[in-house]
């Protein structure tokens, strides 16, 4: 019969190391000084949106536009967001673009546009990377008043997914 293995012996009198890993704190700072910003660039745009310069979406300016929309869609693409997380709500928003481009009267669907928020709520509460995005639509959406407001949520939306996709978002 084999022998049975016996245990090592330990001296008791020195104690077990233990390995401490310090963070670098170039690389910490780095992560902090990114989060910080990117949180910086939902407030900014809902801030934008809500400027009382602003009297209705369509006078957010093209250019604040795209420039928000090139930083903001890196970012989702950071917090892994992936486009199939809000598709019912891309899927509305085409839905109503394109009874827009066949009726052509907004009245008709206003209420439409007014149920997108529900729809990226729930996406938000599915998927933690959906919220900034369903931050920053929803404080559109309220700015959305008649046919002009509704594209240019639209142009925003499609230029923040443009720059997501870009950055190698899915």
């Amino acid at each position: 019969m084999p022998e049975p293995i016996k245990p090592n012996p330990v001296n008791k009198s020195e104690s077990p190391k233990k390995q401490v890993i310090l963070p670098d704190i170039h690389i910490t700072e780095k992560l902090q000084n990114t989060t910080d910003k990117s949180k910086d660039i939902v407030k900014e745009i809902k801030n934008a949106i809500n400027n009382d310069e602003l009297g209705s979406l369509k006078d957010y300016k093209i250019r604040d536009l795209v420039k928000h929309a090139e930083e903001f869609g890196p970012y989702l693409k950071q917090q892994r967001l992936e486009t199939n997380q809000v598709r019912k709500f891309l899927d509305a928003v085409n839905r109503i673009k394109a009874n827009l481009a066949d009726k052509g009267d907004f009245s008709e669907q206003i209420d439409e546009v007014i149920l997108l928020k529900p729809k990226l709520a729930y996406a938000a509460a599915r998927q933690r990377a959906a919220k900034p995005l369903a931050e920053v639509m929803s404080t559109a959406i309220d700015k959305v008043r008649n046919k002009e407001d509704f594209e240019r949520l639209v142009q925003l939306l499609e230029s923040i997914i443009a720059y997501h996709k870009a950055e190698g978002g899915k």
